[in-house]
């Protein structure tokens, strides 16, 4: 349904009036009152305390929520007189008396709590579920504050971005820090990270620990006969060895793979990307 400022005679805005449905109350409250406030019809709604209700904006008020009904909930509230006894019935229906109201609150803030990021989404994807949980505490009558909604959103992001948490929380106050400011900056290093590894062909600069075993492993396994010696390299019989002090024993002469001294367990780097071997 669309409505027109109320008293316009030379122009038309077309402004459409969302359905409700028992299912979507909270997001359409928010609309429809947002459309009525436009259209200078809400103070019939709500009026402010002793004023008086114009009587042309209540039977305007009264009809476009009667549009914005499907027959079933229409005939419910067909009674009511006035657009302020529509909206107390619609929202005594579906929000609920107090105890009510308090269930459901309870249900939500379980809800809340349990929310977190999964590891491949996106940030605005799950910011808009925390921002959607605001607007249902709204719509029960509770307020979800920044200071609740920073801790959950710094609390459960990934681990990519625990980095830009850490650096939040050290040089942020977080009291007073609003929603939109520690979203802003996790943004700013998330986009920042994404593009260090772009640029790196993919690799996120992550590094794993081998031990000595590990590492010779791997290198058996990628079919070269590299030791891990220190020294200048030679060719022969087109095969590429390495002279140099032994890496187990820290001995010239031999190969740490030909030591016949104890293995020592020491550690190298390596790429993430290269060996999925851990310590």
């Amino acid at each position: 349904m669309a409505i027109v400022p109320h008293g316009a005679r030379s122009s038309m805005v077309s402004m459409p009036m969302p359905m409700f449905t028992p299912d979507n109350y909270t997001v359409w409250a928010i609309k429809a009152e947002a459309i009525l406030d436009a259209q200078n019809l809400w103070e019939a709604v709500s009026p402010a305390s002793g004023a008086a209700v114009d009587a042309g904006k209540n039977k305007t008020a009264r009809a476009v929520l009667f549009g914005a009904l499907s027959e079933d909930l229409l005939m419910q509230v067909s009674t009511k007189k006035t657009a302020a006894e529509v909206w107390a019935s619609l929202k005594m229906r579906f929000v609920g008396a107090d105890r009510v109201q308090a269930a459901r609150l309870s249900t939500l803030r379980g809800e809340f709590d349990k929310l977190r990021m999964e590891e491949g989404e996106a940030l605005d994807a799950y910011v808009g579920k925390i921002g959607g949980m605001a607007a249902r505490y709204a719509g029960l009558g509770s307020m979800l504050g920044d200071a609740a909604m920073v801790k959950k959103l710094l609390d459960t992001v990934p681990d990519r971005l625990y980095a830009a948490v850490a650096g939040i929380e050290q040089f942020c106050n977080m009291e007073t820090m609003t929603f939109e400011e520690a979203l802003s900056r996790l943004k700013a290093f998330d986009e920042r990270l994404r593009r260090h590894t772009q640029d790196n062909g993919g690799r996120g600069g992550d590094q794993l620990m081998f031990t000595a075993a590990q590492w010779e492993a791997r290198q058996r396994q990628r079919g070269g006969n590299l030791d891990h010696d220190d020294g200048a390299s030679s060719v022969a019989s087109g095969t590429r060895r390495w002279r140099g002090k032994c890496y187990n024993y820290g001995v010239r002469g031999h190969f740490s793979r030909d030591c016949r001294q104890p293995k020592k367990e020491k550690v190298l780097l390596a790429d993430i990307d290269d060996e999925p071997a851990l310590l």
